[in-house]
Parts: C-alpha cells; sequence; structure tokens
C-alpha cells in the first residue's frame, strides 16, 4: 500500500475483481490494466473525430472527444493526487467517460433519443457501459473489456446513484446487467470517480470559452464582466499589459483551471471533514456528493454556463451544424431500420435475425460508433447518386 493513500482511497489490491476472473498482470495493476485497455479501445481511437462542439473536421484546434477526454483525465489525476486517492482510477474513469457518445456531440445524442423513443432509448451514459461490457470485441474469452469492478461503478455512477433512472428505458442494460454484479447503483461511486466527474465540468467550462474565442463567436471583451473568468482575464493584463491576445486567452484559461481546482480541493476537504469520511464505505452511503464545488463557484459557472448558452452552444454557426447532423442520423436510421442489409455485415445480421427492437438497437449501436467524418461519408454514399459507384 502506499503510505500516504488517504483511509478513504480505493486500493487495487482491494479491488472487487472482474467479471470474468483473470490472472494477476505482473507489471500493473487493476486499475492501471483497466486504463490501458480503454487507450486501446476501439471506441476511444473514433473520439478523436467525434464532436465536442464544432463538428471534428471544421478546425484542427477545436477540442475533439478525444482532446477533451485527455484533459478531463489530467485534471481528474492532479485532483485525485492531492486529496491522496488513487490516481490511476480517477484517470481511467476519465478516460472512458465519453466512449458511449455519439457523433456530432449532443446534437447527436438528442436525435438517437428521438429516433430510439419507441425501442428502448438512448443514453450516452448508459452507452458507454454498453460499449465497456459488450460492444467491444477485442478478447476472446469474453464479451467488452471485462473491467474491475470499481472502474464500471465509477463508468455508471461518476454523476451519482442511478437507482431511480432504472425504469427509463435506456437504463434496462444496466438494470439487467447489475444482478449478476451488484454495482450498488443506490450509493455513490468511489472519490475517484468523483473526481473524473467534476474534472469533466472544469474541462469544458474552460475549453469552450477558449474555443469559442478562437471561432470567433465572441471575444475577450465580451468575456470581461463575466464571472469567474472576467476577473481571471483583468488579472493576467495586470501582469501582462504588452502580450498579445492569444496568449492572454491562453494564460486566462490556464489560470481558471487552477482557480477552479483550488475550488475543489477545498471544498471536498470541509465535506470529507464535516460529513466525518473515513473510509470508502462512508463515501459509498454519503447523504451527498462530496468531491464538489463551493456554492460561491457554483453560483458564478451558473452565469458562465449562461453566457455560453446564448453565445455559443445555440450559436447560429452550431445551430445550423446541429440541424444538418440531426439530419444525417434521422435518415440514416430510418433507412438501416427498413433496409438492415445496407449496414456492414457485423451489424446486419443482429439486426436482420431479432425482432424491432432489436433491429433498432443494432442501427443505433452502429450509428453510435460512428465519428463525425464516417457517418457524413456513410450519408453522401447512402443518399448521393454521384457517390453510388464509390460503395
Amino acid at each position: 500500500m502506499i503510505p500516504d493513500r488517504a483511509p478513504y482511497a480505493e486500493y487495487p489490491e482491494h479491488s472487487r475483481g472482474r467479471l470474468s476472473p483473470e490472472p494477476i498482470s505482473r507489471t500493473r495493476n487493476a486499475f492501471a490494466r483497466d486504463r490501458d485497455r480503454i487507450i486501446h479501445a476501439t471506441a476511444f481511437r473514433r473520439l478523436k473525430e467525434k464532436t465536442q462542439v464544432f463538428v471534428a473536421h471544421e478546425g484542427d484546434h477545436y477540442r475533439t472527444r478525444l482532446t477533451h477526454s485527455l484533459e478531463v483525465a489530467q485534471i481528474a489525476r492532479s485532483l485525485a493526487h492531492a486529496l491522496r486517492l488513487d490516481t490511476d482510477l480517477a484517470e481511467t474513469v476519465a478516460l472512458a467517460h465519453d466512449l458511449g457518445h455519439p457523433p456530432f456531440g449532443h446534437a447527436g445524442e438528442d436525435e438517437l433519443q428521438a429516433c430510439m423513443s419507441d425501442w428502448g432509448g438512448f443514453d450516452h451514459n448508459v452507452q458507454t457501459f454498453r460499449v465497456v461490457t459488450r460492444l467491444e470485441s477485442r478478447y476472446p474469452q469474453f464479451d467488452g473489456l471485462n473491467l474491475s469492478w470499481e472502474t464500471v461503478e465509477g463508468v455508471v455512477k461518476h454523476n451519482g446513484p442511478v437507482s431511480h433512472r432504472l425504469d427509463e428505458p435506456a437504463w434496462k442494460a444496466i438494470a439487467e446487467y447489475a444482478p449478476g454484479w451488484d454495482l450498488r447503483l443506490d450509493s455513490f461511486a468511489s472519490l475517484e470517480a468523483q473526481a473524473a466527474a467534476i474534472a469533466d465540468d472544469i474541462a469544458y467550462n474552460n475549453h469552450d470559452v477558449d474555443d469559442g474565442v478562437q471561432a470567433g463567436l465572441f471575444s475577450l471583451a465580451d468575456l470581461m464582466d463575466v464571472p469567474l473568468i472576467g476577473p481571471v482575464l483583468h488579472g493576467v493584463r495586470a501582469d501582462w499589459p504588452d502580450i498579445d491576445e492569444r496568449m492572454v486567452r491562453i494564460e486566462a484559461v490556464r489560470r481558471m483551471i487552477g482557480v477552479m481546482v483550488e475550488d475543489v480541493l477545498a471544498e471536498t476537504g470541509r465535506r470529507l471533514e464535516t460529513d466525518n469520511i473515513r473510509s470508502t464505505e462512508d463515501v459509498r452511503t454519503a447523504s451527498r456528493t462530496l468531491v464538489a464545488f463551493s456554492p460561491a463557484m457554483l453560483a458564478d459557472l451558473g452565469v458562465l454556463r449562461k453566457f455560453l448558452f446564448e453565445r455559443m452552444y445555440r450559436h447560429y454557426r452550431v445551430n445550423r451544424t446541429r440541424s444538418q447532423a440531426r439530419r444525417i442520423l434521422a435518415e440514416m436510421f430510418q433507412l438501416f431500420m427498413a433496409e438492415p442489409e445496407t449496414m456492414p455485415p457485423e451489424w446486419s445480421k443482429p439486426a436482420r435475425d431479432g425482432d424491432d427492437v432489436k433491429r433498432a438497437r443494432a442501427v443505433c449501436d452502429y450509428i453510435a460508433g460512428m465519428t463525425d467524418r464516417y457517418a457524413i461519408e456513410e450519408h453522401r454514399k447512402l443518399f448521393s447518386l454521384d457517390l453510388a459507384l464509390d460503395l
């Protein structure tokens, strides 16, 4: 054991194991092994061309799901180190958290939710669970990645208990899986998973500011009076009055990440002490999330998110892309449901062999795994006569 590890941290040697027992690795602990399996997964590689806000081909410098996941992992690992938690587990959950996102970001998720409304629903968190427990096919002895209990728990519950969601159609995949391997769906996940969840918030709020300015959707001047980022920008200009706008932006984002991380560490420390957290069981049976922002930070983030929603997420340029993306997925879904034989064999066979619900799930799984670029090309091949020979 690591001597300075906190008593409420997870220890890989105390892991509850894997659904399919495997020999212990000679070179890696259980959580590091999980991390490596995620990095080598096909679904992880596909994140490089999946939308964060901007469709992946719109620019080389905007974040994709892959670069977002790497930033989340870095922040999660830093938080875990400062809180004396297991850094490998925090990093692993962070790297896995978006594996189930479809192409075109939240527009793609919204469209698949609509398409699947009569066939069992769609939720990207559940899809991540399906990816790591079923859809990844890399090992002859089991489906999925056969990750440790703590990693699967973190993937499912990093945002809190989920037992209240099991009646939702999309969540049946988890409800049906859990009885064979009790993930304690009515409890909180580990502090490491909670660190990954809040690292997600820190990462996207900061890189969306960065990407929004780079895309010309708003300027640094527009941000000067926005809570959190505004005071940071004033501080950068005071310290470095002669640097250019690009460097101001980069330095401000760097500092804002630091401010948010320090806030989380302070608030989490207060909650751990106030709630008398002394063990991993105390974490899971706590009355609230323990890795959290302070009330003051949450208020400032609320104003920043409102600004980003108005000036970025619903900007007409982004709306046009969202509209195009939804049409692409809707048209492919309808075609594949009517003509499943137009999908590749590994997807058309399960689509043809089952009932309508199984067909819809196979179609959904195929579309959800696509990158932005692949979805655009598939749609063109299916619906553009001038490309009929390029099938």
